[in-house]
């Protein structure tokens, strides 16, 4: 699907080791434009977690872009 210039989308990762106190890291890995995504972590619960792709480029993109990521496990203190 196309993501216009200066939009984002959201999906939710589902993945039984992740806990809410967790820190999730992750990253464009590769395929589309480099430099042309921000890609963060949020929403961070038991089980779960979103990852937002924001398009910073000046155009309308549709590349298939492969992400990683990474859970860290975390506590409160």
């Amino acid at each position: 699907a196309a993501l216009a210039a200066a939009a984002e989308v959201s999906f939710t990762v589902t993945n039984s080791e992740v806990s809410s106190t967790d820190v999730v890291v992750v990253n464009h890995g590769s395929g589309g434009t480099d430099g042309a995504y921000l890609v963060q972590a949020n929403t961070i619960r038991d089980g779960s977690f979103a990852i937002t792709v924001a398009n910073v480029s000046a155009g309308s993109l549709s590349e298939a872009i492969t992400l990683h990521y990474v859970a860290l496990k975390g506590s409160d203190s």
